[in-house]
């Protein structure tokens, strides 16, 4: 089992940036994909950016340029930084781990707000 803590969000203005920190504990980090997630009030949370355990990422489209996701498997760690940030960014962030069998676990969350 994994347990999940995610730190790093807050209030900021439009253009500002927020790096976002995911900490892993329980099991092998390393064998975990992770992404982070994201809830809008009242809609279905959805993937912001993944990175495979080898290291590929990916990326929402409204994300693209913006968000970088990167791990340090060292430290069990799982990064968003969160550049050029918009209102419509604002929303809770999710940390998941998905491992190549068995469940995702997913993080407590943490609230971005970005202010016009």
């Amino acid at each position: 089992q994994v347990q999940l803590v995610e730190s790093g969000g807050g209030l900021v203005q439009a253009g500002g940036s927020l790096r976002l920190s995911c900490v892993a504990s329980g099991s092998t980090f390393s064998n975990y994909d992770m992404g982070w997630y994201r809830q809008f009030p009242g809609k279905q949370r959805e993937l912001v950016a993944g990175i495979r355990r080898g290291g590929a990422t990916n990326y929402a489209d409204s994300v693209k340029g913006r968000f970088t996701i990167s791990r340090d498997n060292a430290k069990n760690t799982v990064y968003l930084q969160m550049n050029s940030l918009k209102p419509e960014d604002t929303a809770i962030y999710y940390c998941m781990a998905t491992p190549l069998y068995g469940p995702n676990y997913l993080g407590q969350g943490t609230q971005v707000t970005v202010s016009s």
